[in-house]
């Protein structure tokens, strides 16, 4: 029975999830699998890949190919790394120790890795939240000295027409006493 590392399909409409599963390759994508070695979501970045990468390693050597998305994923989370190490122990080339320092040594430098990409992420996150930020408060500026430049205009106007009563009613006085005389 030839066997497949593949991902099945999960999730709702333009939200994928998926599960690494070993499974035969007549079955159907989203259908029966021998074993669930994980999960996959493109939906964060970085994309968050859950695995068992012992698992994935005894696939591996007991003759299941993986599928080209599914290569890539073991590539990312080292299995075919371990994998290939297990070979070199098999053939006399490293002891496990060696071969498990190496490892190690892989998954430290990929979680380096990978953590800084998350930091880049999040300065650029702060940075564009700290850009809208400035660009809020700039248009808040110009809004608040427009209402202030309205509220000026607004009390001249007031004042001018203040002015203008009082002249009115010093020139309806000025005749009334006019025209008693």
């Amino acid at each position: 029975m030839p066997v497949k590392i593949r991902l099945q399909r999960h999730g709702k409409k333009g939200k994928p999830f998926y599960w690494i599963v070993a499974a035969d390759a007549r079955s159907k994508r989203d259908g029966r699998f021998l074993e669930k070695l994980g999960t996959y979501n493109p939906n964060v970045n970085p994309a968050s890949v859950d695995l068992d990468v012992d698992g994935a390693v005894k696939w591996l050597q007991n003759g299941a190919q993986p599928t080209d998305t599914a290569r890539a994923i073991l590539s990312y989370k080292g299995a075919l790394l371990k994998n290939h190490l297990a070979g070199g122990v098999k053939k006399g080339a490293l002891t496990e120790e060696q071969a498990a320092e190496k490892f190690e040594a892989w998954l430290s430098e990929k979680e380096g890795a990978v953590n800084s990409k998350k930091e880049e992420l999040a300065k650029a996150d702060a940075s564009a939240k700290a850009k809208a930020l400035e660009a809020e408060k700039e248009v808040n500026a110009k809004r608040e000295a427009a209402a202030k430049a309205e509220e000026a205009e607004a009390e001249e106007t007031v004042e001018a027409a203040a002015e203008e009563a009082e002249a009115t009613t010093e020139e309806v006085t000025k005749e009334a006493s006019n025209e008693e005389e």
